[in-house]
């Protein structure tokens, strides 16, 4: 199953959103046609719209919406779960990086099948790499879900093992950031650790709800600048996004990072909340 949506001023063109990157996306989990975290998608693509110059208020949210409702009509039969995925572009242009005009910002929506993973890893969890891809640092671009992935498309490169199912990335001076895909964790004498993504990594809507959970309760969040040798002695490791919920971390299999790890019980009671607020 495929279906896309295309809206705004010449909406097929490439313009400077797909030619420069100058454009956003989200990926939210819809279940039963509704999405999940509709609020704190908008939310997140409005700062990143604010950051890129794209125009964005209430009437875009509104017309992204309008968008879902005719895609979802237009789609025969849907699945219990589907991947709704939005992207948003600075509009078409001309040639070169100026923008001289008013442009109309470009919606697209597709709809994709779920993801089947069959050895369940919410449950068994997985093992994982250490990337020698690294970030670059830049505060204008971190936080928001860009479409330029070139860092994560060569991270992800990296290994074709289908027992490795996420890599780990670390900035360019050498602190840990995020998976290819997902937002790390960790805890240590029942305090929640994530890294900073100040200057780099997507602050994922799955992150934002655990870290909002472990607070109301009255887990110790440690949010802060760590390395790769910090995961050592992490009690348990786990990875979000929007589509996978939560994936505990059994094991990381690079040379530069050999670790085993059990499957904890605040990444299983995370994961039931979720579960349950769905």
């Amino acid at each position: 199953m495929y279906r896309q949506w295309s809206a705004g001023q010449h909406a097929q063109c490439a313009g400077p959103g797909l030619a420069y990157g100058q454009g956003l996306f989200e990926t939210l989990t819809l279940i039963e046609g509704k999405p999940q975290g509709w609020q704190l998608h908008m939310q997140r693509l409005a700062l990143g719209a604010e950051r890129l110059g794209i125009p964005f208020d209430n009437s875009l949210s509104d017309a992204l919406s309008d968008d879902l409702v005719k895609l979802l009509a237009a789609t025969e039969s849907l699945p219990e779960r589907t991947v709704l995925k939005m992207i948003l572009t600075r509009g078409a242009g001309g040639r070169g990086y100026a923008v001289t005009e008013p442009l109309t910002p470009n919606r697209i929506l597709q709809l994709n099948p779920f993801p089947v993973w069959p050895a369940d890893p919410q449950t068994n969890g997985i093992r994982v790499m250490l990337c020698e891809t690294r970030l670059g640092l830049n505060p204008q671009l971190a936080g928001i879900k860009h479409l330029n992935r070139l860092e994560q498309v060569l991270a992800r490169s990296e290994w074709q093992q289908p027992d490795i199912s996420e890599g780990l990335v670390c900035d360019m001076e050498g602190y840990l950031v995020e998976g290819t895909m997902s937002n790390l964790f960790w805890t240590r004498n029942g305090e929640l650790f994530t890294p900073d993504l100040t200057y780099c990594g997507i602050d994922g809507i799955i992150r934002q709800r655990l870290i909002e959970r472990a607070r109301e309760l009255q887990i110790k969040v440690n949010i802060g600048r760590y390395q790769p040798a910090d995961l050592l002695d992490a009690d348990e490791v786990f990875l979000t996004n929007s589509v996978i919920g939560i994936w505990p971390v059994t094991e990381c299999v690079s040379t530069g990072l050999q670790q085993r790890w059990q499957i904890g019980t605040l990444s299983r009671q995370l994961n039931q909340w979720l579960a349950e607020e769905q």
